[in-house]
């Protein structure tokens, strides 16, 4: 379990990251949202031990990763700047961390043929794309089978059928009883993947929760298609809920519940009830007050 207790980090002024505490469970994908600025790389790299503190903790498992027993069985990372030798091929760049672990080369070669990197490891990194760096950085990050992934913006790059390929693959992984911890800026895709989102905004934390209940947080919208859309917007304004009319549609803030009982209320036949959900985008825009995410 990733734990985050009363964490602060400042740089002379300013603070990075400003009391923040959160928990992600073990056996899920977590999402760690917020807009530029927020504080997500900082608190990662803390977590990571790549970043001191001022203050409070980041543990994984109750320990700080510097004193994880040989952390790349726990840990695997991918964080958004990653530096590769150019002329390295990403079979031989793999092959130098897992010397360094003490895992065998035949590892690397299960891992480039599982991130798709096969017919491209024996190439040079200084040629690969955006995207396959990428790929290489999950395989890196897997060399010691962990149990934990800590991902920043891994879909940065990805093709569609790179999207998919990472979504599959991260389901599959959690799949097996272990954790994703991944930021992104992909917030329909993150929607579709994660089981729990972190959000946090000027270093603060300021949601927390399955994506289901943050976007049930924010008021959707009612499409209603009735011939009597008139009277029945009549009916909203009385019952303190704004409608815009388009011919016989209506839109209105109104649940859709409660639409329905004033129709019934007062015989108003309906062609159509449509509670149109929140996104995760909207929810996210409307947690932070309208601030885009990056």
């Amino acid at each position: 379990m990733i734990e985050v207790v009363d964490l602060r980090k400042r740089y002379r002024r300013t603070a990075a990251v400003d009391g923040l505490t959160f928990t992600v469970r073990n056996g899920s994908i977590t999402g760690f949202l917020g807009p530029n600025g927020a504080g997500k790389t900082t608190t990662l790299r803390i977590l990571l031990g790549l970043v001191h503190p001022t203050s409070g903790k980041a543990t994984i498992d109750g320990r700080r990763y510097r004193h994880l027993d040989r952390p790349v069985a726990r840990v695997g990372a991918v964080l958004e700047a990653s530096n590769y030798h150019p002329k390295r091929s990403g079979r031989n760049h793999l092959r130098m961390l897992a010397a360094a672990a003490g895992i065998p080369n035949t590892r690397v070669d299960e891992l480039t043929e599982l991130v798709g990197l096969g017919n491209a490891a024996g190439r040079a990194v200084g040629g690969y794309s955006l995207g396959m760096c990428q790929r290489l950085g999950v395989a890196g990050a897997l060399l010691g089978d962990p149990k934990l992934l800590v991902l920043d913006e891994p879909a940065n790059g990805l093709d569609p059928e790179g999207i998919r390929w990472l979504r599959d693959f991260l389901r599959t992984f959690a799949g097996d009883g272990k954790t994703v911890f991944i930021s992104s800026h992909v917030l329909g895709e993150m929607q579709q993947l994660v089981d729990e989102v972190v959000i946090i905004h000027h270093g603060k934390l300021i949601a927390q929760g399955p994506v289901s209940e943050l976007t049930a947080r924010v008021a959707g919208s009612t499409r209603v298609r009735t011939p009597q859309a008139t009277a029945l917007r009549e009916s909203l304004v009385q019952a303190g809920f704004e409608g815009t009319l388009d011919g016989d549609q209506l839109i209105t803030p109104a649940p859709a519940e409660r639409v329905g009982e004033l129709a019934a209320a007062k015989g108003i036949v309906l062609h159509e009830l449509v509670a149109d959900a929140t996104s995760l985008e909207e929810a996210f825009l409307e947690l932070t007050g309208g601030d885009e995410i990056r």
